[in-house]
């Protein structure tokens, strides 16, 4: 990351008495002005923190200069149309003194812009809005942003070919986030290396439920002024949570509610699972296996880390994956129940310890992947673990081999790209990799590193380095013949 500038120390030379006095005015002013919040307060030179984080593989996400605390977003939806206007309020702390900073927003026009109360300039470049406010900001102040935007949101085309972004439905929409959709609805520090509590207030026609990420605080209906009922359904999600696991779903729900024994014997957290007509019997399914695969993840991984859990079963032909977005997965249709074990082990890997970078995609999708092996050994009395590692290796295992011939050799683990980052090697490799782990230091020690791993970074940010250097903590010893054979190496192990 680029690091503000100090500037240099400059001697004063003798002056005058008359030109002290002046000086020293000035000095004093320059000071009130800064403590004011007009000028930067630093010392530095304003900068405008970058146009992206520098990720390896997505590098123009995300802007290095603040450090966003809450995002307050109060959407009204029109299905009818598929009309947005949205109010976006984001608190930040600046991280070095800033002239100007960027927010990530694609399509959506702009229509006002604030900085502290006060009108900022504003200008497009790309996926990028760049907001000028008033006077720089110094170094650790924490400052407030609205946006004020509206528009027809799009579906971003992934560079795997897959869509995210604002994807309508038959019956309505859904925000995805991973990895670069949820610029397509809200602006934002899109980068999962800047992690902020948000609050959710979504406007919509009566008949329909918008569900997002948290707890439910309620909704109200009332009549507009073009006579037309509108119901507002507000959500408030207090713990940290990357923008791309950020969603808003908009349709005609049904929803049912129970609870769930999770959050280490603290007591029951609520479980809300939001469902499109005609699944009733799916969600009666997924309302007893939520509670039932948490229970049985917490104790491989500890406590569940939020305060509330839940699912969305929609019904959308035009999404082909799931999601783990946080508190609530997305399902595009019913899923099997490896399907909601993968996405509810993601609230603990991925959610609540998040990469660094994306190039540590490994540490979500390799762990999730190995939790389903769990699951079909221990729960569904299958294949053991070493029995679907060996399948992976062979090549019988449906899930090692894809379209195009990618199988799980086409790239090492830790080495995705843009167009691979959800890649069968993301996903298989990445739990071979912890199976090899498993096997070489034992089930108790396995066990330590991963519930270890889950609390001691809850709700922060990782990278592989951290987890390598955990793992060779815990073992005693070297493990750098295991990562580099497994995770980083190019081809097929000749030894299994």
């Amino acid at each position: 990351m680029n690091r503000t500038t100090e500037a240099a120390a400059r001697s004063v030379p003798h002056r005058a008495p008359a030109a002290a006095l002046v000086f020293a005015l000035a000095l004093v002013l320059a000071l009130v002005t800064a403590c004011d919040g007009g000028g930067g307060g630093g010392g530095g030179t304003p900068e405008e923190g970058g146009t992206g984080v520098g990720d390896p593989v997505f590098p123009t996400l995300g802007n290095s200069g603040y450090d966003v605390r809450h995002y307050g977003l109060t959407l009204d939806y029109r299905p009818d149309g598929n009309a947005l206007r949205g109010d976006a309020v984001i608190t930040a702390r600046a991280t070095k003194e800033l002239s100007a900073f960027t927010l990530d927003l694609t399509g959506l026009k702009v229509t006002s812009a604030k900085v502290d109360g006060k009108p900022a300039k504003t200008s497009r470049s790309g996926a990028k809005l760049r907001v000028e406010p008033a006077h720089p900001l110094a170094k650790g102040r924490e400052f407030r942003t609205e946006i004020a935007y509206q528009g027809r949101p799009k579906a971003v085309r992934d560079r795997d070919g897959s869509l995210e972004g604002w994807v309508e439905t038959d019956h309505g929409a859904v925000g995805l986030g991973e990895p670069e959709g949820s610029m397509a609805w809200f602006p934002g520090n899109h980068h999962p290396s800047d992690k902020a509590a948000y609050d959710f207030t979504v406007t919509v026609p009566k008949g329909f439920t918008a569900v997002a990420n948290g707890e439910s605080k309620g909704s109200e209906t009332v009549r507009g002024a073009d006579g037309n009922d509108r119901t507002t359904f507000r959500w408030h999600s207090g713990e940290p949570m990357a923008s791309y696991v950020a969603s808003v779903a908009v349709g005609e729900f049904k929803v049912t509610e129970t609870t769930a024994p999770a959050g280490g014997g603290k007591g029951d957290v609520p479980v809300y699972i939001a469902y499109a007509g005609g699944e009733d019997e799916a969600a009666r399914h997924m309302k007893e296996m939520v509670p039932k695969v948490l229970a049985w993840e917490e104790k491989l991984f500890g406590p569940y880390p939020f305060g509330s859990s839940g699912a969305v079963i929609d019904r959308n032909p035009y999404i082909s994956y799931p999601l783990e977005t946080q508190t609530k997965p997305y399902f595009p249709e019913p899923p099997k129940d490896k399907i909601i074990v993968h996405e509810l082990a993601h609230q603990w890997f991925g959610n609540s310890v998040t990469p660094r970078t994306w190039r540590d995609m490994w540490l979500n999708e390799g762990f999730a992947q190995y939790t389903e092996w769990m699951w079909e050994a221990q729960q569904q009395k299958g294949r053991t673990e070493r029995q679907i590692f060996d399948a992976y290796y062979d090549g019988t295992d449906p899930e090692s081999r894809g379209k195009d011939d990618e199988t799980i050799w086409s790239f090492p683990p830790a080495s995705p790209t843009a167009a691979t980052i959800s890649g069968r090697p993301v996903y298989g490799r990445g739990a071979m990799v912890l199976h090899k782990l498993r096997e070489t230091v034992g089930d108790a020690t396995f066990f330590d590193i991963l519930r270890t791993w889950a609390r001691d970074h809850r709700y922060g940010n990782v990278g592989t380095d951290d987890f390598i250097r955990l793992c060779e903590k815990k073992a005693g010893r070297d493990l750098g013949g295991l990562f580099e054979t497994w995770l980083f190496e190019e081809g097929k192990p000749d030894h299994r």
